[in-house]
């Protein structure tokens, strides 16, 4: 392509070959990076735009302007074969033409994205937090997150089937095992209430709504939390639960890897089967947590090799 620079006689070309940074920019991205829980989704999405309205926007293009040495580490990045560093994280954001608190948004929910532990997750999840377009955008998500953050809120979602439940925070404290106090009880029922898990009938009854809490997704980490929160009131309960209420067993076992998966296979089917047999009931009085595990306590010996 050979682009013309106009003089006050006539047109002389002046390059040839294609640069895209002599063009404007587009902007007005329609989606704002607060929306998004997923750093690479962001990316993909910013470069599908520009792509669709920027003349000549690449991959090339994305990584000159974030300062990458290879042409190809945008996409990569994207298919998620790459990791961002804070430095490139905050780079490729402005390339993408965040500003300000955008910047800190779009490199904290990298970090949280790619990190390794739990308490590395949170800690980054409790920085997106800090942001108040994050809040006002996310306010579900974060009931979500308080939702399995904590044992005793979808204890009481389940104690709500009781013909004689109370949505009381000074009934709710006595009536869990262990108690908890009313401030707890309170908050636990406002979460309920805004992830659309209460339901009021005509006569002022308060009873279970179904509504379902996502479990997955990019801060599926929050269900990391509340599967150790039960172990913990699990251990609890060997003490506190009188021996003929529970039931606390364990079977170590040798098999090969195709029948490991099997048994994780069956372990799934039976949860199922547990949970239609408690639909089916028609009295609900006690709330009960079933815990299933199962986990390797040896190497695959393919991996040996």
């Amino acid at each position: 392509t050979v682009y013309w620079l106009w003089t006050n006689s006539s047109p002389v070309p002046c390059s040839v070959g294609h640069d895209p940074d002599i063009f404007p920019r587009v902007k007005g991205f329609p989606r704002k990076v607060f929306e998004y829980l997923d750093g690479r989704e962001f990316l993909r999405d910013y470069y599908a735009h520009q792509k669709e309205h920027e003349y000549g926007f690449s991959y090339r293009v994305l990584a000159r302007r974030a300062g990458c040495k290879s042409s190809n580490f945008p996409h990569l990045v994207m298919q998620g074969k790459r990791n961002l560093s804070r430095d490139s994280a905050i780079r490729f954001a402005e390339a993408c033409g965040l500003k300000g608190g955008e910047v800190e948004y779009f490199s904290d929910l990298v970090a949280l994205n790619q990190a390794k532990s739990q308490r590395e997750k949170e800690h980054w999840y409790q920085s997106l937090t800090k942001h108040s377009q994050f809040r006002r955008v996310h306010h579900l998500t974060q009931a979500q997150a308080s939702y399995f953050s904590h044992w005793y809120i979808p204890a009481i979602r389940e104690l709500a089937a009781r013909e004689d439940f109370i949505a009381a925070p000074e009934w709710l404290s006595q009536v869990l095992v262990p108690a908890i106090s009313e401030a707890q009880a309170k908050r636990a029922l406002k979460t309920l209430q805004v992830l659309g898990l209460l339901s009021h009938s005509a006569d002022g009854k308060v009873g279970p709504a179904q509504g379902l809490v996502s479990s997955g997704g990019p801060l599926g980490h929050h269900l990391v939390k509340f599967h150790r929160a039960m172990l913990t009131r699990a251990s609890a309960a060997i003490e506190l639960v009188p021996r003929e209420e529970r039931e606390i067993s364990s079977l170590t076992l040798c098999v090969s890897q195709e029948r490991m998966l099997q048994l994780k296979e069956e372990i799934r089917a039976f949860r199922k089967h547990l949970l239609q047999t408690a639909e089916a009931d028609d009295h609900p009085e006690r709330v009960v947590q079933i815990g299933f595990q199962l986990f390797p306590l040896s190497k695959d010996p393919h991996d040996e090799k």
